[in-house]
């Protein structure tokens, strides 16, 4: 055996050989030493922690703590105090209690709590009188310093004065005395008492809080109705404030209540349903009723009606006719 031969026939290369070497070589090197000569990177990000909105609560929260002290810094020994900024915080709350006629100068503290006025301004307003303040017209009680607007327009219409005597100061001491040749002034009010079935636009808007939308208002749902047959009616108007009703309602009257009736034996169910009480829902059984059990003999008939409660039978009940 030619050992040389052999030798030479398995590690003889051809230049495709070598060729082929030298590529998977130079590929093995790179494998190996291209990741230390790329530059290092990281996938992990630092995590920054959103702290803008802890801030913002924060802030807030100082706010309202600072809204609130503004209410506590009453200074209840100073009568000066009674002055009331109306450019400060309102009240919103709708204020609870029980509306009746009064005189802010004699009226006591249970009196003050009936009306659902808070304990603070109560006694503000008892430290102001027990000072020798007086309240000489109902405007003087706005400014009582906590007296939130909204609360005080609801008990002005209550409010009553009595006369009050001119007030002297002998030695730095102040008393009160009637002077004998001084009339008392008496305050009448300035809005007129209107009848709410003939009352026009222009008698409406001469009331507290009506202008010429709420007027119009009024009117239109009058006249849908066919007549007031209750003052509290004008309440029921639509976008009329509770509290501008509570206002007007002591300048309404009603002497006149003659209302426009419907024939419930002929009327159409569209003449029915443009009633405001009415409407289709009840519009729609009253005629199926009709067509059903003939004419109605009474008004009281239509309560056999299921949906007509009597609720809703007094209610409706004046605008309907058999006849």
């Amino acid at each position: 055996m030619n050992w040389k031969k052999i030798v030479a026939e398995y590690f003889t290369f051809s230049r495709g050989n070598r060729i082929a070497i030298l590529a998977i070589l130079f590929i093995t090197v790179g494998v190996f030493f291209l990741p230390d000569a790329l530059p290092k990177t990281s996938n992990s990000k630092t995590i920054v922690n959103d702290t803008a909105w802890i801030s913002a609560m924060k802030r807030m929260e100082q706010r309202e703590e600072d809204n609130s002290s503004n209410y506590s810094s009453i200074n209840e020994n100073n009568s000066s105090n009674y002055q009331y900024d109306r450019n400060s915080n309102n009240y919103y709350n709708k204020p609870k209690g029980e509306l009746f006629y009064f005189d802010p100068n004699t009226l006591s503290a249970t009196g003050w709590k009936k009306l659902g006025l808070r304990d603070k301004t109560i006694g503000t307003i008892l430290n102001y009188l027990s000072k020798g303040g007086k309240f000489k017209k109902p405007e003087d009680l706005s400014r009582i310093y906590g007296l939130f607007p909204n609360e005080f327009e609801r008990i002005a219409p209550y409010i009553k004065i009595e006369n009050i005597g001119v007030q002297t100061y002998t030695n730095g001491n102040k008393e009160n005395k009637q002077n004998d040749n001084t009339t008392p002034k008496t305050y009448t009010s300035r809005y007129s008492i209107i009848d709410i079935n003939t009352a026009d636009t222009t008698a409406l808007i001469a009331l507290p809080g009506i202008g010429s939308k709420l007027s119009v208002r009024i009117i239109s749902f009058r006249d849908k109705l066919g007549g007031f047959y209750s003052i509290n009616q004008v309440g029921e108007t639509f976008a009329l404030p509770d509290s501008t009703f509570q206002k007007i309602k002591q300048y309404l009257k009603l002497e006149i209540t003659s209302l426009r009736k419907i024939n419930i034996n002929t009327a159409t169910i569209d003449e029915l349903k443009a009633h405001p009480y009415i409407r289709y829902s009840l519009a729609n059984p009253i005629i199926a009723y009709r067509n059903q059990h003939g004419n109605f003999a009474t008004i009281e008939d239509i309560k056999k009606i299921m949906v007509v409660t009597n609720e809703i039978f007094n209610k409706i009940a004046p605008y309907l006719s058999t006849q």
